[in-house]
C-alpha cells in the first residue's frame, strides 16, 4: 500500500514565521528507512528517531517500509523540534493505521480537516508532547495563511490562544492529537480561550519604586524627562551614588504596554524561548541588563541562523548597560544602527533577518578607572592619561546618540540621613503619561513610536520653533561647547519634552536651559 498525507505547520524566521506543509509518503516496499527532505537542519533530521520511537510507544505498529517526509516549500530553512508532532501524525495518517487509536487517547466530537488544521509540537520517546518556542508567531502566520485550527502542546496553548481568528486545541500525547483527526475520542474537546486585554489589565505594577531613592533630584528629573520623550540617558558618577538603583526603577514610570506592543514583545520572547512557565504573555515592559562581557552577537543578535539579541529583547522597554566603558568597543559601535533606526538587520547567505529594537538606552559609568574623579569624599588615584584612555572607550558618535548626560553626585551618609523619602513612581508616572498624551496627539496618524525622540528634521522645524531669545541661547551654547549637528538636534528634542512636561505650547528659555544642562556633561568630561 502506498499513500500520502499532508498537514500544515510553521517554521520560525527571525521573530516571525512562514507556513510549512508536512507531507508524508509511506511505502511498504523497500528497506525500512525514514528520509526527511526540504532543507531541514540537524535538529529536524534527528526528529526521525524521536518520531519512530514515539509512534511505537504510543501503541501504533512500526512501519516495515520506506517513509519519505517532505517539508514544503523546499527552499525555506527549517530548524527546531516543532515539526516532531506533525511529522508523526502525517506518517500515521499516510499509513492508514489511524483507525485504531489507543483507548487512552482523549478525543473530539468531530474530525478535524487536515487541510485547515495546523500542528506544532515536540515529541518525547514515549509519545508525550513537549512545549516548543515561537508558538505565537507561528500561530499568526498560520492564521494568515488560512488555517482555522491549531493543535499545540498543552503548555503552549494559552500563548497561541492570544491570536484571534484561529481555534487552539491543546494536546499532551501523540494519541490525543491523532484522536482529533479520527473523531474517536472519549468526549468533546473545546478550544482554549484567552483574553489578551484582560491579561494586560491584570498585570499589577511591581518592582522597585523611586520612593526608595533619597536625594539625586537632578538625576530623577533627567530620568523623568528621558522616559517622557523616549530619550536615551547616560548616568555618570562615583561608585555607590545610586546609578544602578535609579536605572532599575525606570520601568516603574514607563507607560503600560499597549495591546499591539504586548503581542510584539511576547512574540520576541517566545522566539527566544524566554517566556516563563505559566506566563504566556509579556504584560510589562522588558528590562534587560547584560553583563559587560556580552559578545557582539549576544548584544545585537546574529548567529548562523539569526536570533534576537539583547537590543531586541529590550524592544519597547529598557536596555541598561552598567559600567559602559567596560563593554567591548565593537559591541558598543554596532549598537549605533539600532539606536538610530530602531531595528537590526542581519544578513546571512541563507537570507536576511530584521529584528525590531526600539528601546530606551540607560547607561551608567564611573568618571575614571578608580571611580572617584570629582568625588568630594574620596580622592582620585588615576593619572590624566588613564582617565583619558578610560573615557575614550566611548566614541563621540555613540555619545551623540545619547540625549541626556547626567552627573550623579556623591553624597555622605550624614547628608542622606537628613533627606526625606523621595517622590513615588506613581506621581512621576502620571506626569510622564501627561507628556506622552501630548506627543500622541502631536504625531497622530504616524506609526509608532510617537515620541519626541523619534522626530526627524521636518518634525524639528515644525514642532521646535525657537524665538529670538531661545535662538541666541542655543547659538551661544553651541559655539562655546562645540556641539555636533546631531547634538543640536538632540537638544531641541529634549527641550520639546521639557516643554511638554511643563504644558508649554512652544519651547521657552527655561525649557532650553534645562535641556542644555542635560547635554553639557559630555563636553565637560571628554574635552
Amino acid at each position: 500500500m502506498q499513500s500520502i498525507a499532508r498537514l500544515r505547520s510553521g517554521a520560525l524566521s527571525g521573530i516571525g514565521a512562514v507556513p510549512v506543509f508536512v507531507e508524508a509518503f509511506v511505502s511498504r516496499a523497500g528497506d525500512p528507512q525514514t528520509v526527511i527532505v526540504g532543507l531541514p537542519d540537524a535538529s529536524v533530521r534527528e526528529s526521525q528517531h524521536r518520531v519512530s520511537s514515539a509512534i511505537i510507544n504510543a501503541g501504533y505498529d512500526p512501519f516495515g517500509g520506506r517513509v519519505t517526509v517532505n517539508l514544503a516549500p523546499a527552499d525555506v530553512h527549517k530548524e527546531g523540534s516543532l515539526f516532531d508532532l506533525p511529522i508523526a501524525l502525517a506518517i500515521i495518517l499516510a499509513s492508514g493505521d489511524e483507525e485504531t487509536p489507543p483507548a487512552s487517547a482523549a478525543g473530539a466530537s468531530r474530525r478535524f480537516d487536515p487541510e485547515t488544521t495546523a500542528v506544532v509540537g515536540e515529541l518525547s520517546l514515549g509519545g508525550t508532547v513537549r512545549p516548543v518556542r515561537g508558538v505565537l508567531p507561528v500561530a499568526v502566520a498560520l492564521r494568515d495563511a488560512g488555517a482555522r485550527t491549531l493543535i499545540v502542546p498543552a503548555e503552549n496553548a494559552r500563548e497561541a490562544a492570544f491570536v484571534s481568528g484561529i481555534d487552539v486545541f491543546p494536546v499532551s500525547t501523540l494519541g490525543e492529537a491523532l484522536a482529533l483527526f479520527t473523531g474517536k475520542g472519549s468526549g468533546p474537546v473545546e478550544p482554549v480561550v484567552c483574553d489578551v486585554r484582560a491579561a494586560l489589565a491584570a498585570a499589577a505594577d511591581s518592582g522597585p519604586d523611586f520612593v526608595d531613592v533619597k536625594g539625586q533630584e537632578m538625576a530623577k528629573r533627567a530620568i523623568e524627562v528621558a522616559v517622557a520623550g523616549g530619550h536615551n540617558v547616560l548616568l555618570v558618577g562615583p561608585p555607590g551614588t545610586g546609578k544602578s538603583m535609579l536605572a532599575r526603577r525606570i520601568p516603574s514610570i514607563l507607560p503600560p504596554l499597549s495591546l499591539e506592543e504586548a503581542l510584539e514583545v511576547t512574540k520576541i520572547h517566545s522566539v527566544a524561548g524566554l517566556l516563563p512557565p505559566g506566563q504566556p504573555l509579556v504584560a510589562t515592559r522588558p528590562f534587560r541588563s547584560p553583563h559587560h562581557t556580552v559578545s557582539d552577537v549576544a548584544l545585537v543578535g546574529g548567529g548562523t541562523h539569526p536570533s534576537p539579541g539583547e537590543v531586541t529583547l529590550a524592544h519597547h522597554g529598557v536596555l541598561f548597560l552598567d559600567e559602559l566603558p567596560e563593554f567591548g568597543r565593537s559591541a558598543l559601535e554596532v549598537m549605533r544602527q539600532p539606536l538610530e533606526d530602531g531595528f537590526v538587520t542581519i544578513s546571512r547567505a541563507s537570507g536576511t533577518a530584521r529584528f525590531p529594537s526600539r528601546f530606551t538606552l540607560v547607561a551608567a559609568m564611573n568618571p575614571c578607572p578608580c571611580g572617584h574623579f570629582g568625588d568630594p569624599y574620596r580622592p582620585c588615584r588615576c593619572t590624566r592619561t588613564q582617565i583619558q584612555r578610560y573615557r575614550s572607550r566611548i566614541s563621540g558618535p555613540l555619545l551623540d546618540r545619547i540625549d541626556l548626560h547626567i552627573l550623579v553626585a556623591a553624597s555622605s551618609l550624614r547628608d542622606l540621613q537628613g533627606i526625606p523619602a523621595g517622590e513615588n513612581s506613581a506621581d512621576m508616572r502620571s506626569r510622564v503619561a501627561f507628556a506622552r498624551r501630548i506627543q500622541s496627539e502631536r504625531f497622530a496618524g504616524r506609526p509608532e513610536p510617537r515620541t519626541n525622540a523619534a522626530m526627524d528634521r521636518r518634525d524639528l522645524e515644525r514642532h521646535c520653533h525657537l524665538d529670538a531669545e531661545c535662538l541666541q541661547i542655543l547659538n551661544d551654547a553651541i559655539n562655546d561647547l562645540k556641539f555636533s549637528p546631531r547634538s543640536h538636534d538632540r537638544i531641541l528634542k529634549v527641550a520639546r519634552t521639557v516643554a511638554d512636561l511643563a504644558g508649554h505650547s512652544d519651547i521657552e528659555p527655561v525649557d532650553l536651559h534645562e535641556a542644555l544642562g542635560f547635554r553639557s556633561l559630555d563636553r565637560d568630561l571628554w574635552s
